[in-house]
């Protein structure tokens, strides 16, 4: 009795304990209207809206244009929106209605001032009748010379999640012509890419056990999954057959990394060396290196962060850009669409330190110009230094899902689940 007793309790301590991120979020903290570490948020910051379609916006990437010598010449940014997001969202739920389809957005910004572009819809060129379209995660291949990129989709469409190949050239930066759609019996619940090539890529699974379950275990168990941060997702590396009419349309599958609670984001750094997964119910960053001649991965640090992180992009410097939800009580009053519902944002800048110190002279002070202060909520570590960017109870800016930084003009480009629009920060 005694001994079953002291396995009980020791088995409660460590739920608690690995709970413990997401119990801490219970609490809402006093998030400001709006805060933006390179200026006034209130004249460096504004969202950028288009129309109704616009909206509720998960992923942003960086479409980079290159020259013959390899040198930068232009950047755009892709966005992924899905307005019917709050009726059909597989990894959430609900599983309402999976007729108004999603779509990609690509917005050019003005080079200098007074000019300000508008995004744009891409038409999705020889995409298929009756098939769904609920964009997630993406991921894009630079233009060499002005050549096409590769552009790869997570789809959570009605019947399965796929990933849909996309072309898209610069001289028609509107126009994305579908290649195909690829299916797995590994794509058990796709939610972002990151490639490391024009025909291979990394691709996280957010759940084993899934809203597309049957009723009432997809109403219980990936709630169960998440709440109890059990680490049974994964990244998979994925290579393609470069010829797009063959039926072997997958040439390999490996397993690249096991074990994470809610893998969600990934990010491969610059130099290809270094590649980054948030775990999102431990509100954690895991890091690994990469080797770039087979694609495998070595856990190296994981790094807390004070919200629950959603997808990640390095930006030129190497920096780790995380963006994500603080409260996830409120993130879910505004995805079931109660009365008058905002979910804070959070954007943060994971920086590697310079040189690794040991934690006795490690200072827990830190983030200090933040509103909130993320050492508020967890604790420094050697490896990496964490530093708020953006903040918003919500009021300004929702939900934020992804953010992007370009460290050539310094913007920062947010996007949000349940919001309107795309916002732009400048210095």
């Amino acid at each position: 009795m005694r001994r079953a007793l002291s396995y009980t309790v020791v088995g409660l301590a460590v739920l608690i304990w690995r709970m413990w991120p997401g119990l801490t979020s219970i609490r809402l903290p006093d998030f400001p209207h709006g805060y933006y570490s390179n200026g006034e948020w209130s004249t460096h910051c504004k969202v950028i809206k288009h129309d109704e379609t616009f909206n509720y916006c998960e992923d942003a990437i960086f479409w980079d244009h290159l020259d013959r010598s390899g040198k930068l010449k232009d950047r755009q940014v892709l966005i992924s929106c899905d307005p019917g997001r709050k009726q059909w969202n597989t990894v959430m739920g609900p599983l309402l209605d999976p007729k108004p389809h999603g779509g990609l957005w690509v917005y050019s910004p003005g080079k200098g001032k007074g000019k300000e572009s508008k995004p744009k819809r891409l038409s999705l060129k020889g995409y298929p009748k009756g098939h769904d379209f609920h964009p997630l995660g993406m991921d894009i291949f630079p233009s060499h010379n002005g050549n096409a990129s590769n552009l790869f989709v997570v789809n959570h469409a009605r019947q399965r999640t796929f990933v849909e190949q996309f072309s898209l050239a610069p001289h028609e930066p509107t126009e994305a012509v579908w290649i195909r759609t690829l299916d797995s019996t590994y794509f058990v619940s796709p939610n972002n890419i990151a490639l490391t090539s024009p025909t291979s890529f990394y691709v996280t699974n957010d759940h084993l056990m899934t809203r597309r379950l049957p009723k009432p275990f997809g109403n219980v168990l990936p709630i169960m999954e998440s709440l109890l941060t059990l680490p049974l997702t994964w990244v998979s590396h994925i290579t393609v057959n470069e010829n797009a009419k063959t039926k072997s349309m997958i040439v390999e599958h490996a397993f690249a990394a096991f074990g994470i609670p809610f893998s969600n984001g990934i990010a491969i750094s610059p130099n290809g060396k270094h590649v980054a997964v948030s775990s999102s119910s431990l509100s954690k960053v895991y890091f690994y290196t990469r080797d770039p001649e087979n694609n495998k991965l070595t856990f190296t640090h994981a790094v807390p962060l004070p919200f629950s992180p959603d997808n990640l992009m390095f930006d030129d410097e190497g920096i780790l850009i995380a963006s994500g939800h603080p409260h996830f009580i409120s993130l879910v009053a505004v995805g079931a669409n109660k009365t008058d519902a905002v979910a804070p944002s959070w954007v943060a800048s994971i920086s590697p330190r310079e040189q690794l110190g040991g934690k006795a002279a490690l200072s827990q002070e830190y983030d200090t110009l933040a509103p909130v202060s993320a050492s508020t909520k967890v604790r420094a570590v050697p490896s990496h230094e964490v530093e708020t960017l953006f903040q918003s109870n919500g009021s300004f800016f929702s939900t934020s899902a992804t953010g992007l930084r370009d460290s050539k003009t310094g913007a920062l480009y947010v996007t949000g689940l349940y919001e309107e629009g795309l916002l732009v920060c400048a210095p």
